[in-house]
């Protein structure tokens, strides 16, 4: 969410951040602008919409800037509510929520100071312009001592050209070297080069970027740092050749489960992490979107092959329920990015009651893994698409491999086999999920969309649905295929679309007893199944065949198809499916 770029160096600034911004575009955000100190005097440009409205950089001058994308929160997105925000002498980007800014602004007005904006980060300059005497680092971080929530700022000051001063606290934050400068970002991404050496922030630190040299902050002192370990062509990935990231990275998915697949059984034997898992009494998995959905999937498994009490808990509820942890409880807490700021205050809950943690992320130098006490990467590479597809599959993996490192620990033998093929299957679902993109048509315009399924089949069914929201704009629901009865029937009528997944022989009758009852009541029915005999079922309007690999592993399959379904409906209904109205890729506030 938001994104933030600097550039401090010989060159024109301007058309590095703009282009630092076209790469953090993935981030999600509703408007863009750019801050030059030129002479002593600040430049400005923002725009409403893509970054494209600030035209390459609108030819500001100036070698020191700092660049911004708005994701809105407080205040509408409007060019006067888009960063960067200038008072007096300085000029400030921000992520994350002040949550105590209406406190902070009142303050500032009872001095007779005016604001420009609605937003909670605007105040951050004004506290930067009262408190100000010359030493910036010890400006900023005497503003930061009052400011609650979370924030990553980059501030410029008139009289300190050629400077950039940072602070971070829960929102990620790195700053670089460059052949052509000093840069600063949210996310690699936007500073990624060849050749460049990054380095991270941690919370309560800061950092000055002047004179050729970074130097880093902790509370009181000057402190070392590591760099970053990262690589450029996989932090700048291209389309290559597809039209939309979302597609491109759908058909990485046989490889990812490939790279994604640890071998616990060649190396966890020796390892803490596999002590700790094996005397876990008790699991607990932790996420929000589709990561969550990745930990119902691994509950299931866990419990069903390894039969070790688990749990799932989303992550933005964790902390308010007072959660009871067993002594050996081991937490799984999985984010994409390691930057969800729910899932890392549930991990930090979890720590702080004895828990131990195991970040499953794809970002090893994320907030989260330096948190944990056992980072499980899931190797994903890059994904652009906002919609997590790629990532899901390769979490479902990894989790997959723990709950049958546990089982085989247990005496129960031979998931690993079933995992090894499921690249090999992967592909094959991929082959036939393209045919679903002819149901595209039945779903534009629908009032409500379902999914159905039991078991393992439900959390697929619940997957595909949060896929066709986030992309179509189309409500959609998953439901267990038992609970219509209990209200939902209400809601289908002549032409709803129903998704059902259909992979558990055990379960079959009873998910098609469900399809039954929404066809009576005039219901399209769109079958996602690997047991044949069901494939062309009575008054089933489509059906798509993937190959088996078992119940308690089929969502990283069943799933396939209806990623394809949400990706075709998306383009039908007009919208781009890499980056969906007001959401975004990596979600860094509360």
């Amino acid at each position: 969410m938001c994104g933030i770029v600097g550039y401090t160096g010989r060159k024109d600034a301007a058309p590095r951040l703009y282009a630092g911004l076209r790469r953090l575009e993935y981030r999600g955000y509703d408007s863009a602008g750019i801050a030059t100190l030129d002479g002593g005097a600040f430049r400005l440009l923002r725009c409403t919409g893509p970054v494209a409205g600030l035209k390459g950089g609108g030819g500001l001058p100036g070698t020191c800037g700092i660049g911004h994308t708005r994701w809105a929160t407080h205040g509408a997105p409007t060019v006067e509510n888009a960063h960067p925000h200038i008072y007096r002498r300085f000029a400030v980007v921000h992520n994350g929520i002040i949550e105590n800014w209406r406190m902070l602004r009142a303050e500032c007005e009872a001095r007779g100071e005016e604001f420009a904006s609605e937003t909670d980060s605007e105040v951050i300059a004004h506290l930067l312009e009262e408190t100000y005497d010359g030493d910036l680092l010890a400006a900023l971080r005497s503003v930061c001592t009052r400011l609650e929530g979370s924030y990553a700022v980059a501030v410029l000051a008139r009289d300190r050209p050629g400077t950039i001063a940072l602070a971070r606290n829960k929102s990620p934050l790195i700053a670089g070297y460059t052949k052509d400068g000093l840069v600063c970002a949210s996310d690699i991404p936007a500073v990624a080069k060849r050749g460049a050496e990054l380095y991270a922030l941690a919370d309560g630190e800061f950092a000055l970027l002047e004179n050729g040299r970074i130097c880093f902050y902790g509370a009181e002192s000057e402190i070392g740092k590591s760099p970053l370990m990262f690589d450029p062509e996989r932090d700048i990935p291209a389309k290559g050749g597809h039209p939309f990231f979302m597609e491109k990275e759908m058909e990485e998915i046989p490889a990812v489960l490939r790279s994604s697949r640890p071998n616990f059984a060649d190396f966890a034997r020796n390892s803490e992490f596999y002590r700790v898992l094996c005397q876990a009494e008790y699991i607990e998995l932790t996420a929000c979107g589709s990561a969550y959905h990745a930990c119902l999937a691994a509950q299931y498994a866990i419990e069903s092959l390894a039969r070790v009490r688990a749990g799932a808990s989303v992550a933005s509820e964790y902390r308010y329920r007072d959660p009871i942890l067993p002594d050996r409880t081991l937490m799984l807490a999985v984010s994409q990015s390691g930057e969800t700021a729910d899932t890392l205050a549930a991990a930090k809950l979890a720590k702080e009651r004895g828990a131990k943690v195991a970040a499953v992320v794809n970002a090893e130098s994320s907030s989260l893994a330096r948190l944990a006490d056992f980072v499980l990467p899931i190797h994903a590479g890059r994904e652009i698409a906002v919609a997590a597809t790629k990532s899901f599959n390769a979490q479902l993996v990894t989790l997959y491999s723990i709950a049958a490192t546990l089982a085989e620990s247990r005496g129960l033998r031979g998931y690993g086999d079933a995992l090894k093929s499921l690249p090999e299957l992967a592909e094959k679902a991929l082959d036939a999920a393209r045919s679903v993109r002819g149901w595209a048509a039945h779903f534009v315009g629908a009032r409500c969309c379902f999914f159905i399924g039991r078991g393992a089949d439900y959390i697929t069914a619940c997957e595909g649905s949060l896929k066709l929201r986030e992309i179509s704009y189309l409500p959609a629901e998953g439901y267990p295929a038992g609970e219509l009865k209990h209200g939902t029937l209400a809601l289908i009528e002549e032409n709803t679309p129903v998704v059902a997944v259909l992979t558990s022989r055990r379960l079959a009758e009873k998910t098609m007893n469900a399809v039954a009852e929404t066809r009576a009541r005039g219901a399209k029915v769109f079958l996602v199944t690997s047991l044949e005999e069901y494939a062309e079922a009575e008054g089933i309007s489509a059906s798509v065949l993937i190959p088996g690999c078992g119940e308690v592993f089929s969502p990283a399959l069943a799933v396939i198809p209806l990623q394809q379904l949400a990706y075709s409906v998306a383009l039908a209904c007009g919208h781009d499916p890499d980056k969906p109205r007001n959401l975004a890729k990596s979600v860094t506030v509360e």
